[in-house]
């Protein structure tokens, strides 16, 4: 992974950490994505010492306000000419409703329409730097999850698991999209589940035990590292294999509405 430019939202703990460890030890260039500034250096330093790799770099963006996620597209495209693999990790669970800074239910604002903006906005550095990568965290929860347009902000009902289910299906819809518009480009994109892992999301929406975050952390770095994937797009691993999603998945259709209401919650589309 030398000379690699690696960018991993959600970083600064958890498995997003955990790939950022094992990336740099690689020898790539990681920049970590958090929150808190102070937190952030902490796990920055501490990656350079545990790994001996200077090359990791520090990026704050609270993921629930898309105008911080512009300046933080904007600001990646200041410090680097080049970037070869994003790792859209970052996530949440909420037990109640909340909005974000821009009126969108958090749970979609931040594990959704936060990716695709982030995404979209860096594919032409990401199609400069081909064979690149976007790689996204999904969950086995996609399964359960459902795309009703009327209640995408749960206007109607709102249920914390309902609410993280969609916005897991919606990864796995917007990552083939993705690798369909990607066709030609040398730019790939593929989801994952990364498996039931004990992070603080896990507590806080399941209050349940869960494998390491090395465990967890085994295939999102397969993904982004393993020349065994490098022309390998639009599909959905586990376990470090490629398996299939849920039927709905596979909707072409749903995937273009929701690529479509996506873009205009984003201002992509006016």
């Amino acid at each position: 992974m030398q000379n690699k430019v690696i960018l991993i939202t959600g970083s600064t703990d958890g498995i997003g950490r955990q790939a950022a460890v094992e990336l740099a030890a690689l020898g790539a260039t990681v920049l970590i994505h958090g929150r808190n500034a102070t937190r952030g250096k902490v796990v920055v330093e501490e990656i350079q010492t545990s790994t001996g790799n200077r090359k990791v770099d520090l990026l704050i963006a609270d993921l629930s306000s898309l105008d911080q996620v512009r300046e933080l597209a904007a600001e990646v495209q200041r410090r680097y000419d080049r970037l070869d693999v994003l790792l859209n990790n970052a996530g949440v669970f909420m037990n109640e409703r909340k909005l974000t800074t821009d009126g969108f239910e958090m749970t979609y604002g931040v594990n959704h329409l936060a990716p695709f903006l982030l995404t979209n906005l860096l594919l032409d550095l990401l199609k400069k730097s081909a064979p690149a990568r976007v790689v996204t965290v999904s969950s086995v929860a996609h399964t359960r999850g459902r795309i009703d347009f009327e209640n995408l902000q749960a206007e109607k009902t709102f249920g914390g698991y309902y609410a993280y289910a969609l916005s897991k299906l919606a990864n796995v819809l917007f990552t083939y999209q993705l690798a369909h518009q990607l066709e030609g480009t040398g730019v790939t994109s593929n989801c994952l589940h990364p498996g039931v892992i004990g992070t603080k999301l896990l507590r806080s929406g399941f209050n349940m035990p869960g494998a390491t975050t090395a465990d967890g952390a085994e295939t999102l770095i397969h993904l982004a590292s393993s020349p065994d994937v490098e022309h390998v797009t639009g599909r959905y691993f586990q376990n470090k294999i490629s398996i299939s999603s849920s039927p709905v998945t596979y909707d072409e259709t749903l995937q273009r509405e929701l690529w479509k209401v996506s873009q205009k919650h984003t201002g992509l589309l006016p």
